[in-house]
């Protein structure tokens, strides 16, 4: 095709509509894409990431440029944090012409961890969520979720027990909505400190009879583990509100034990 053919080819997505109706959200989903991620010591470490990008479409406005959403994502080299989310969500808006708009991104980050005794170090995953909207009335907000996996003991096993108790690995997810920057390894930190003990991804022999007693010395139930991490995101001022649930797989059942606090801070306690 020649260039002067391109000239002439109709834009029907910006063509007129009639029915005067808006449309809230308008975009792609589900769109992977290599990206890089700020660590907390400032590195970039990289990882492949799923976008859903949307944007409000005007009433008068027939369709919205697809193509601008993958135009953005090629042209971001910046690695992921707060500040740069919404540096790529406010030239979403720019490109496509809207006044509100947002984007979540998913993807693992691995944190690398040292065994408690023997120090042999390996990465552990988790998955992280950011979802980041801007409007004319809220402007600039971000919400940060991250899902950890910890190993909790039951209490009540451990008391009518005269030898062992029954243990469970507890996937742990905090979702908090950011007034400030916090970096993924807090919230990590934060749910691992509540958890009877944390996981790694490689022990030796010395380290596994270590967390084995570290649990046994430090038994949590569901309820416990969701309140002690609520108590910390109680006292956190760069937050303006809060989910945490724990789903604990329980090692006698064949279901989980579930528990969830949800908190707007901003609200009289």
């Amino acid at each position: 095709m020649q260039a002067d053919e391109k000239l002439w080819l109709p834009d029907v997505q910006s063509s007129a509509d009639a029915r005067a109706i808006a449309i809230d959200s308008v975009g792609i989903k589900g769109i992977r894409y290599p990206m890089t991620v700020r660590t907390l010591d400032g590195r970039a470490q990289p990882t492949v990431a799923e976008f859903d990008m949307y944007v409000g479409l005007a009433p008068d406005v027939k369709g919205t440029h697809m193509s601008r959403f993958v135009e953005l994502l090629e042209a971001h080299t910046a690695p992921l944090d707060y500040s740069t989310v919404e540096q790529l969500l406010r030239r979403m808006l720019d490109r496509l012409g809207a006044e509100h708009g947002e984007v979540e991104i998913r993807f693992p980050y691995f944190i690398r961890k040292a065994a408690p005794v023997s120090g042999v170090e390996s990465a552990l995953d988790h998955l992280v969520k950011i979802h980041a909207r801007v409007s004319p009335l809220a402007g600039f907000r971000l919400r940060l979720q991250v899902t950890v996996a910890a190993t909790s003991l039951c209490p009540c096993s451990k008391e009518i027990s005269r030898y062992g108790a029954h243990n469970q690995r507890s996937h742990i997810t905090i979702d908090t909505d950011l007034l400030e920057p916090m970096a993924i390894e807090e919230l990590v930190a934060i749910a691992e400190r509540a958890a009877s003990c944390e996981v790694y991804g490689m022990l030796k022999r010395s380290d596994e009879k270590f967390v084995t007693e570290r649990a046994y010395e430090n038994p949590k139930f569901v309820e416990d583990l969701v309140r002690d991490i609520a108590a910390s995101l109680n006292a956190e001022s760069r937050l303006s509100g809060y989910a945490v649930q724990a789903e604990n797989f329980e090692s006698i059942h064949n279901h989980s034990a579930y528990a969830r606090i949800t908190r707007d801070k901003t609200l009289p306690a």
